[in-house]
């Protein structure tokens, strides 16, 4: 596989959201706003780049009896440093996205990345399979962030376009299943057609 498959794959075919329909409670639990939903998807790359390498580097040093213990302890050390940067840097995302960040630690597409690729491939495939993944989380995040917010709030990354009033259901949570379930069959339809 060439390295740019590597990267497209997690955009399209295994789009974490998606196709995999990996990681639900983040995308329907930040996704209210654009913002939000781009901002968990960064923290969420960020930590899968990092953590895929770390995973990749030390994969033979690690016995199989504590293999998944050790890489939820390696994922949980980039996860506390990305809380910790986006709580000094980002303040006003980190307490929207609230218990939402901690939880990138047990989220099932950062796990199943470690032990899927990062402990089967080296450093710079583990790292752009990272990228690959992350880039395809956090833009179906931004997307279904942003249906949401146009939909319910008549904005699209804070700024508002529509002073009429908007269906509120679609910021709440049977809002964010409705948008995620047709985003879903939309994005199957298009892809199917490639």
């Amino acid at each position: 596989m060439s390295k740019l498959q590597l990267i497209t794959k997690g955009i399209l075919k295994e789009n974490p959201t998606f196709v995999l329909i990996l990681g639900m409670c983040p995308t329907l639990g930040v996704t209210s706003t654009a913002i939000n939903g781009m901002g968990m998807g960064v923290a969420t790359m960020a930590v899968l780049i990092m953590s895929n390498m770390v995973i990749s580097l030390i994969k033979n040093l690690i016995p199989d009896k504590v293999r998944i213990p050790a890489f939820i302890v390696v994922i949980a050390s980039f996860v506390t440093i990305i809380e910790m940067l986006m709580k000094a840097y980002v303040p006003a995302l980190y307490a929207s996205l609230g218990v939402f960040i901690p939880l990138i630690v047990v989220n099932c597409i950062i796990l199943g990345r470690a032990e899927a690729f990062a402990s089967k491939n080296g450093v710079v495939d583990s790292a752009l399979d990272g990228i690959g993944i992350g880039l395809g989380f956090t833009l179906s995040l931004t997307v279904v962030g942003s249906v949401r917010e146009i939909l319910g709030a008549g904005a699209i990354f804070g700024y508002s376009f529509a002073s009429d009033v908007m269906p509120l259901v679609f910021v709440l949570a049977p809002g964010g299943f409705l948008a995620l379930g047709y985003l879903m069959v939309l994005f199957n339809k298009i892809a199917k057609r490639k």
